[in-house]
């Protein structure tokens, strides 16, 4: 790849980084690297695909699949056709991945260093869904979580591709993260609080990153990240696990961070060391157990991780002082259930005792069943899946519900051949040689579902909601 010279690396950042890069590094090296192009990266979505079948779905395509140390799910990708976009495979439209940059796997990666599973995981900036969907595909789908995201604009991405990757244990909320302490004390076996930073280790993607630098900006970052940190610390129960990160490399936002906060609480919290996360990870180590990504050793964004054990309770904060409103659903009785359930079988859909079932005037809603205790504590903005509206004369299933929900060998299925699929994602309606046999179908490519549809005559009517129809040329290996 050619070198770029457009990224702009302030004299005062540079003096800093040459201050705490570590004897082992070179300067030298680490100024070539954040002026190389970032490398491209992909996550394997194990809630679509086992890695071994997306390996050999993609064997005879012309990318180049090199593994993440520290994400058995994770791959750096070469492609000969660079021209077409990644986000235009098939496979990403179908959720088969997750665009992401390599070291944005480590936090995820870090949380479940121990392999335990945790139940209810807080993700308090989560937007646009990387991590929370890696949260997800480790806990395969079970027990719940908490997905914040403080930009109202970012929520809407943060649902797209968390409905893309057919995740269904996650619930959205829309606040300043600095509220979960005092709102949901002691509520969760696991955080992560990748904290909004200063973004000196994104410079490789975005070259413009550090336009307003300034050691000014960084102290008030820093401020906040102290607030954050507190509020999650309050959040996690006794016994569990917080990974701190950043996508910085300074001190003052990371190492001196979780300073503070053992600082601040003493042997109720203590850092467990990821020296042993991946073969490898010695590399970036700090003598407090800490990850410190500078670029030029794993060629790749800088990083900051810290694994955090919270060992007993801590005086709680000031309660919030917040109405909620009244709840607008209402859980659905046995019977109901059953029978929503039995006609959702009849459309190929189904779920297992982890969701429980929740209606809203004709919607019904499945909800991770984790969550439910939370409902009378915080206001959510949306919370698992809406499965379905309710007629007279039936159910409209919901796409959401069919990317997330649909059996593999259930009935009825419609498979697609790769122009119809392109035709299916360009929102055109359907025209294949041999029409589907039932007036209801889960369409698929791949064995993969691209959503749900209704067969009028010969034709197929496209259904596949407005805001995810694509322009432009995909990628479908035609």
């Amino acid at each position: 790849m050619a070198k770029s010279t457009a990224v702009f690396l302030p004299p005062a950042f540079l003096d800093a980084t040459r201050a705490i890069m570590p004897a082992a590094l070179s300067m030298d090296d680490f100024i070539a690297a954040c002026q190389r192009p970032l490398r491209r990266s992909l996550r394997v979505n194990t809630l679509k695909i086992s890695v071994a079948d997306f390996l050999t779905l993609v064997r005879d395509y012309d990318w180049r699949l090199e593994p993440i140390p520290w994400c058995a799910e994770g791959f750096w990708i070469e492609r000969e056709d660079e021209e077409l976009r990644l986000g235009s495979a098939a496979e990403h439209l179908s959720g088969l991945f997750y665009i992401q940059e390599a070291s944005s796997m480590l936090p995820v990666s870090a949380l479940f260093a121990d392999r335990q599973t945790p139940r209810r995981v807080l993700d308090v900036a989560a937007a646009p869904g990387s991590k929370t969907t890696q949260i997800a595909a480790l806990m395969n789908n079970q027990g719940g979580i908490v997905a914040n995201e403080y930009s109202a604009s970012r929520v809407k991405v943060l649902h797209a591709n968390v409905s893309r990757c057919g995740v269904k244990n996650v619930a959205l909320t829309h606040f300043d993260g600095r509220v979960f302490g005092a709102a949901l004390p002691e509520s969760f076996d696991a955080i992560l609080l990748d904290a909004p930073c200063s973004g000196e280790g994104v410079v490789r993607k975005d070259p413009d990153a550090m336009s307003n630098w300034s050691p000014e900006s960084v102290a008030a970052i820093a401020e906040t990240q102290r607030e954050l940190i507190d509020s999650a610390f309050h959040a996690l129960a006794p016994g569990g696990v917080m990974v701190y990160s950043t996508c910085t490399l300074n001190a003052q936002e990371n190492q001196q961070v979780v300073a503070w906060l053992l600082a601040t609480y003493g042997d109720a919290v203590s850092v467990e060391p990821l020296g042993e996360l991946f073969p490898g990870a010695q590399q970036a180590l700090t003598a407090e157990g800490f990850l410190h990504v500078f670029p030029q050793i794993y060629d790749s964004e800088g990083f900051f991780v810290a694994r955090l054990r919270k060992n007993h309770g801590v005086a709680p904060l000031p309660k919030p002082s917040y109405k909620l409103g009244k709840f607008p659903f209402r859980p659905l009785s046995g019977q109901d259930a059953a029978e929503v359930a039995r006609a959702a079988a009849a459309s190929g859909l189904a779920w297992d005792e982890s969701g429980r079932l929740w209606a809203r005037d004709k919607e019904i809603w499945l909800f991770p069943a984790e969550l439910e205790p939370l409902v009378s504590k915080v206001r959510f903005s949306r919370i698992g899946l809406k499965l379905a509206e309710r007629f007279p004369k039936g159910f409209r299933w919901q796409h959401e519900a069919a990317i997330a929900l649909a059996v593999a060998d259930g009935k009825p299925r419609f498979e697609l051949d790769a122009a119809l699929a392109q035709e299916w994602y360009h929102g055109r309606d359907l025209y294949p040689e041999q029409p589907p046999e039932s007036d209801e179908c889960i369409v698929t490519y791949q064995q993969q579902p691209l959503g749900i549809a209704k067969r009028i005559g010969r034709r197929i009517k496209n259904n596949l909601p407005r805001e995810l129809v694509r322009d432009g040329a995909l990628d479908f290996h035609l």
